[in-house]
């Protein structure tokens, strides 16, 4: 046991998986402790747009609204146009007054209803948020239109202070709320997927560069290094393709909610799975081995600063600019429509592809700097010096 324990310990291996373990606590704590820190005071910066079709009493409410809620709130014109910033997430809500809202407010056989739009393609918090803000925005809109009502009820008449008390009363549920949800998120287990493919994909973007590392140094005095450099790019690229294949096809038998279609899926997932291959590969041609050290830090800065988990919105200026940087955050939005709804992943796949090319100029750099010699590995080191 002895032996053993000493035997371990004096591979460097060891001590290597030691410190990794520690650094992952480190680094994940130090991470995500920062950028969750100050989440919940940052709600003014969720977006909800006012579109009032009302020229009675919902002008009124509006303007209300725009001044009185904790949120960035901003008035449309058009509810065609709100719903398109909403669907592209520039938006969180959208608060809807219709034309016969004032009308069907003052009729005593009926109530007003404001309509409340949420895209569920988002953070699940999202969602959360936003439909307690419906709940407070309704409570504030009946209080308004009890005041409202009273004031015009009086307006002709000096009616006794009792009946202006009944008044009020049967003005308290002038107004309901009708929350209609778009792209919505078929249960707990769909919403988790675009976090669960960004943590299953670089992990083992990870993983496989780590192994192909190993075996570069091992083959080093057998092939030159661009050489090795061509042989890793073509295995990231079929490994990629097989690899995505097995996730789309897995995700769909397992009853995952695809809006888009399988095709849009595993091709969007090949893009970013290799791209994470590259970026992930990029740290070990520039520092070897050590280079896992930055990889475990930018996973865990992919997660935090992605709007996987939490939504951007949410985060700290540092973290939000850190996410438009990273592969992980183009991936999620990608995922998000392409599963749940959403305009078209254009955009978001030219950023990754933007960012592949980078990881790729910076390993082929790194790989022209390196010097040709190969590196004598500690098993060929021993044979050679028993020979002599």
């Amino acid at each position: 046991m002895r032996d053993a324990l000493q035997a371990f310990m004096k591979r460097p291996t060891t001590w290597v998986g030691i410190i990794t373990a520690f650094m992952f606590q480190i680094i994940f704590s130090v991470i995500w402790m920062t950028g969750y820190d100050g989440v919940t005071d940052r709600t003014d910066q969720l977006r909800i747009a006012v579109v009032n079709e009302d020229a009675g009493m919902g002008q009124a409410i509006a303007t209300n609204l725009l001044e009185s809620l904790p949120f960035d709130m901003v008035q449309s014109e058009s509810l065609e146009a709100a719903k398109a910033e909403l669907d592209e997430r520039e938006l969180q809500m959208v608060v809807h007054i219709p034309a016969d809202f004032s009308q069907k407010a003052a009729d005593a056989a009926g109530t007003g209803s404001i309509d409340y739009l949420i895209n569920e393609s988002n953070p699940a918090l999202i969602k959360s948020i936003m439909s307690g803000a419906a709940t407070q925005i309704t409570a504030e809109v009946n209080k308004q239109a009890v005041a409202m009502g009273v004031q015009q009820t009086l307006a002709g008449a000096n009616v006794p202070a009792e009946q202006a008390a009944a008044v009020s009363a049967s003005l308290s549920e002038r107004v309901t709320s009708k929350v209609q949800s778009t792209n919505v998120v078929e249960g707990m287990n769909n919403q988790m997927v675009p976090m669960m493919m960004v943590l299953a994909s670089y992990v083992g973007a990870m993983i496989m560069g780590m192994n192909l590392e190993q075996s570069s140094l091992a083959i080093a005095s057998q092939t030159s290094k661009w050489r090795r450099f061509a042989a890793r790019s073509v295995i990231n690229v079929a490994a990629a393709v097989l690899v995505s294949l097995v996730g789309s096809t897995l995700l769909v038998s397992l009853g995952g909610q695809v809006e888009q279609g399988f095709l849009h899926l595993w091709g969007f997932q090949l893009l970013f799975l290799l791209v994470f291959m590259f970026v992930s590969q990029s740290f070990l041609y520039l520092f070897g081995m050590a280079g896992m050290l930055f990889n475990i830090i930018l996973l865990s800065a992919q997660l935090v600063s992605s709007g996987a988990i939490v939504p951007r919105e949410l985060l700290s200026e540092f973290y939000t600019g850190l996410g438009a940087a990273l592969p992980a955050t183009y991936a999620v939005d990608g995922n998000m429509n392409i599963l749940f709804g959403g305009p078209g992943v254009g955009s978001d796949a030219g950023m990754l592809a933007l960012i592949g090319a980078v990881a790729i100029a910076v390993s082929a750099a790194a790989v022209l700097f390196k010097s040709s010699k190969p590196v004598q590995q500690p098993q060929a080191a021993i044979a050679s010096h028993q020979s002599k």
